[in-house]
């Protein structure tokens, strides 16, 4: 049945009422639009959520590309250093190899700078000199240069060749840091993205989880909702019957009982207690006499005093949940009173020192809970 047909239902079966059961009637009728408007505010959160894991998912898919091309840079950047690395080793080796070069020529260049030093220009002079005619001297001068020249190329061309092997052993050497520092900032990304993945991976499993608890949840009103109804056709046929919303479906929702600032935080060391015990509740500062409002329908199963806390009410909201109001001055309600939300169940006292405050306290299966997290936002 949609919430549209079940509110009809409603207005019929509220129009279809005694007038000496009014007050039940519209009781009746205003907790089933309460009920009504919270289905309709998880209904928007649960589209809300279903459009947000749709966005996610794009920017999953981006993400995943982003990180692939970080891992394909970071292969690009060891396939560079892997490069890199075998040219040094290679001009390492062919420096190695010419110098062994080098060290085996030197004897022999050292013999013939030896030689030229004893020889001298008078030795060559010598050498001309005792040559037997023209030709022969043409061909001693022609020896002499050539042997001149060539020794003077190989000094040089070794000398070249070293330097040159030197030079590039130098500018590879010198690019390694750069080559290293590229593979880190590659590396450095492909992790950034798969982080970045992980996150928005866990984000959309988590919004899918809410997005299930929504569904939950407002079935639970559903269910509720069609029990109001029920109690309302109830009510104006004669019928009676309390009927329980439950209150879990309202975490975040339910109205404050009294206007006021949080003086005293849930979990934290109690100063009324000489800090000798952790407070379950929340203490809200307000004036003496301030009206105290019931934050969901329930039956009272507690109004007295209570020491330590004063007047104390508890109400039973159905499935195990419970709504404690401590320092309380005139109470208003008894035990077995059925209340709806927002209705006025005590006022305001003192507690045993310091000035006036609500102790509120939420207890859901057996166990206290930070009651901010179930009033609405301020």
């Amino acid at each position: 049945m949609t919430a549209r047909l079940l509110s009809i239902v409603v207005m019929v079966a509220l129009s279809a009422g005694l007038a000496g059961q009014a007050p039940d009637l519209g009781r009746a009728g205003a907790e089933a639009r309460r009920v009504n408007d919270r289905i309709r505010a998880l209904q928007n959160e649960a589209d809300a959520l279903v459009g947000q894991s749709r966005t996610l998912l794009g920017d999953l898919r981006r993400l995943e590309i982003e990180r692939q091309i970080q891992v394909e840079r970071v292969r690009e950047a060891e396939e560079a250093i892997a490069e890199g690395e075998a040219a040094v080793a290679q001009a390492t080796a062919d420096l190695a190899r010419l110098e062994a070069q080098r060290e085996a020529q030197l004897p022999d260049l050292q013999t013939q700078l030896v030689d030229i030093y004893k020889r001298g220009q008078a030795g060559y002079a010598r050498l001309l000199l005792g040559s037997e005619g023209l030709r022969e001297l043409g061909r001693a001068t022609r020896t002499i240069s050539a042997l001149m020249r060539l020794n003077r190329e190989r000094i040089s061309q070794h000398r070249d060749t070293l330097d040159a092997v030197r030079r590039e052993r130098e500018r590879l050497a010198a690019a390694m840091p750069q080559l290293q520092a590229n593979q880190a900032a590659a590396r450095q990304a492909q992790a950034a993205a798969t982080r970045a993945l992980a996150a928005r991976t866990a984000l959309v499993a988590q919004i899918d989880v809410e997005r299930d608890l929504n569904a939950q949840i407002a079935g639970e009103l559903q269910v509720a909702y069609q029990r109001l109804q029920e109690q309302a056709a109830a009510l104006g046929s004669g019928g009676s019957g309390a009927v329980t919303v439950p209150l879990t479906p309202f975490r975040g929702a339910l109205d404050w009982p009294v206007p006021g600032r949080i003086v005293a935080l849930f979990g934290q060391p109690s100063a009324r207690l000489n800090d000798s015990s952790i407070s379950n509740g929340v203490e809200i500062a307000a004036l003496e006499g301030t009206s105290v409002r019931a934050i969901h329908p329930g039956t009272v199963s507690f109004a007295d005093t209570f020491t330590g806390f004063g007047n104390l009410v508890i109400i039973d909201h159905g499935a195990n949940a419970y709504s404690l109001y401590g320092y309380l001055e005139a109470v208003s309600v008894v035990r077995g009173d059925a209340v709806e939300s927002g209705s006025e169940i005590a006022r305001v006292g003192a507690p045993p020192v310091g000035p006036s405050v609500l102790y509120l306290e939420i207890r859901i299966d057996g166990r206290s809970v930070d009651p901010v997290e179930w009033l609405k936002p301020r």
